[in-house]
This record gives C-alpha cells, sequence and structure tokens, in this order.
C-alpha cells in the first residue's frame, strides 16, 4: 500500500465506546470501538457509506469512501477514561481497525497497552488487515488477561474475486498465513466469511477451518431489495457482479442454497458454520470460546 493512494486526517473524538444497538447489540457485545471514520480499504462491497448519518459518518467520508481516513487520535486516553471491566468490546463494526492508513497512524498499539492496563471482559477484533501481526506480543500479553478473539475476514478462496471486490487487501493466501500465526500465538482467532464473495464454498471453508481450527462465521451481501431497513450491499459491489456474471450471488434464495453447502462442509470437519447475530455471539461470549481447536 502507498501513502500516496489515501489522505490521512485527525481529529479529537468526544467519546470512543459506543453503547450497541441492532445487529452487535444482538450478538452480546455491550460497546463498539470505532479508531476512526472512513477505511482505507475502501471495499467495492462495503455497507458503511450506506448508513450514512446513522454510522456517525459525514457526507464527504460516503461520498469519497476510502479515499481518505479520519483517525480519532485522542481514542487512548478516552478508553482509559471510559473503560469498565464488565465490557465487551468489538473493534470495530465501522472501519478496519488495521486498515492500510494504521501501518503510518500505528494507533491501534497505543490502544492495546491501554487495554492492559484497565482490561474489559471481551475485547474482539475484526479485520482483514495482516497488518495485526506487528502488534502480535501486545496481543499475547493481553489474551492472557482477558477474554481476547480476533475475527479474521477471509471472503473467497479465489484470487481473481479478491482482486475484483476488495483490491486494496491482503491476499487470501497471506490472510490464512496471518490466522495460523495468530493461532500459534494462542491467540483465539476465528475466520469470518463477511460478505461471502463467489467462491468454492466447500474449498473455502477446508481452507478456513485448516487455517482456525474452529467454527466459520458467515455474512452473506446485505441486499438493499429484500431489506426493510438498515445498511445494505454498495452498488460499486453490484455493479462488478453484474459485468462478472455473479448477479446470482445478492440473490437470497442462492445464498440460502450456499450457506447450506458451507455447513455441510464444515459439518464433514467437525465444525459448524454460522450466520447472523448468533453465529456472530461466538465471539462475544465470554470465557471459553464456542467452536475451539480440536487436539
Amino acid at each position: 500500500m502507498q501513502p500516496s493512494l489515501f489522505k490521512i486526517l485527525h481529529s479529537d473524538a468526544k467519546s470512543i465506546l459506543s453503547p450497541t444497538s441492532g445487529f452487535i447489540a444482538q450478538a452480546g457485545f455491550t460497546h463498539s470501538l470505532n479508531p476512526a471514520r472512513n477505511c482505507t480499504f475502501g471495499c467495492t462491497y462495503c455497507y458503511v457509506p450506506t448508513m450514512r448519518v446513522q454510522a456517525g459518518l459525514k457526507a464527504e467520508d460516503w461520498q469519497r469512501w476510502g479515499q481518505f481516513t479520519t483517525f480519532k487520535v485522542n481514542s487512548p486516553e478516552l478508553l482509559r477514561k471510559e473503560l469498565r471491566h464488565g465490557q465487551v468490546i468489538y473493534c470495530s463494526p465501522l472501519v478496519d481497525p488495521y486498515q492500510p492508513a494504521e501501518r503510518i497512524e500505528c494507533l491501534m498499539p497505543r490502544i492495546l497497552t491501554v487495554l492492559l492496563a484497565g482490561p474489559p471482559r471481551v475485547f474482539v477484533i475484526q479485520t482483514r488487515g495482516v497488518l495485526i501481526l506487528r502488534d502480535l506480543e501486545l496481543l499475547k500479553q493481553l489474551s492472557q488477561r482477558i477474554t481476547l478473539r480476533v475475527s479474521f475476514s477471509v471472503t473467497t478462496d479465489r484470487e481473481d474475486v479478491r482482486r475484483w471486490y476488495e483490491p486494496l487487501c491482503d491476499p487470501i493466501f497471506e490472510r490464512l498465513d496471518a490466522v495460523r500465526a495468530l493461532r500459534r500465538a494462542g491467540i483465539e482467532t476465528y475466520v469470518t466469511v463477511a460478505p461471502v464473495l463467489p467462491c468454492d464454498p466447500r474449498r473455502l471453508i477446508a481452507m478456513a477451518v485448516d487455517a482456525s481450527g474452529r467454527d466459520i462465521i458467515g455474512d452473506p451481501f446485505h441486499v438493499k431489495a429484500v431489506k426493510a431497513h438498515g445498511a445494505f450491499t454498495r452498488d460499486a459491489a453490484n455493479r462488478i457482479s453484474e459485468k462478472r456474471g455473479f448477479l446470482p450471488w445478492h440473490d437470497p434464495q442462492y445464498m440460502d442454497l450456499v450457506i447450506q453447502t458451507m455447513q455441510g462442509a464444515a459439518a464433514t470437519l467437525g465444525r459448524r458454520f454460522g450466520i447472523g447475530p448468533e453465529a456472530f455471539g461466538w465471539l462475544a461470549r465470554p470465557g471459553h470460546a464456542a467452536g475451539a481447536p480440536q487436539p
């Protein structure tokens, strides 16, 4: 990632831990932590800019999604004041905490250091960035004090598909290697197929289970036509799907069959494949994780 591809801005936030609602609250999280606004991965399917002001975004964020990011530079100081022992924190639903700009900003090590000093009950990092390995020692220390989990997004088994839909993200094999490295370090790490991009469902499940040894969490495209409200997949991804012949992957009935195939593939490996708040709840549960690696 070249720094010239995006602009990094800074601002002071009024608070850093937000009480959850909707999907994340249903999964069992009490708070979310978003260290920035806008995300320099700029994935074509990302639903966050469709939420607009509901996600705390400004107009330039959703109009120029992925072109810049605004880091909340006082996040560590705010976190130190707002942390409580019983909190179950999701980091983060709106931006990837290990987005490309984080390589330059280095905000996450400061956040993890604060967590070490005043730990919550559960802290979950949602990412698709192998940059997380930079902070492996801090993560290992934190995992000894609290329930720490990493939810690592691996969206497809095909590099061509990855390049079409998420060209600024790390290659699939690098992400799976990162999952293995986190697992070796003793970090509870799940593969999250979110969203489910065009793939060989059985092969993708086999790859995910091999890397993590755990149950697999998934999330199909958020299809605007069948959602009464809330976030939905951006038009940029819809256009790619139309051009590449992947529109069936936006069809709920077709995706039901894909999900069933993934569930069957996971079952043959002694694992589960789940979607929705119940599956994401595996991440929020304190103590011993569901779907722990088999001996």
